[in-house]
């Protein structure tokens, strides 16, 4: 498997913590429905903190860095 290369890490600022990994992904941008988001990370290309994450539901914390399609998001309260 190929990592595509990432760009800047971007903020995302959500309402509460913690936010499962699938919400993430469809409120960052990163993909355009949760289905979609569930595909990705079974598929094993999503990256939490650097490794392969393939909980659809994984809570995330403030400071963990999500990295999919070439966009890494970085999880803030706000």
């Amino acid at each position: 498997m190929t990592q595509a290369k990432s760009s800047a890490p971007r903020a995302v600022s959500v309402r509460e913590i913690p936010i499962e990994l699938c919400q993430l992904l469809k409120f960052g941008g990163v993909t355009e429905s949760g289905g979609e988001a569930k595909q990705l990370i079974g598929a094993g290309e999503v990256l939490l903190n650097g490794v392969v994450e393939t909980q659809k539901r994984k809570k995330l914390v403030v400071g963990d860095r999500v990295t999919a399609r070439g966009q890494t998001l970085v999880v803030q309260l706000g």
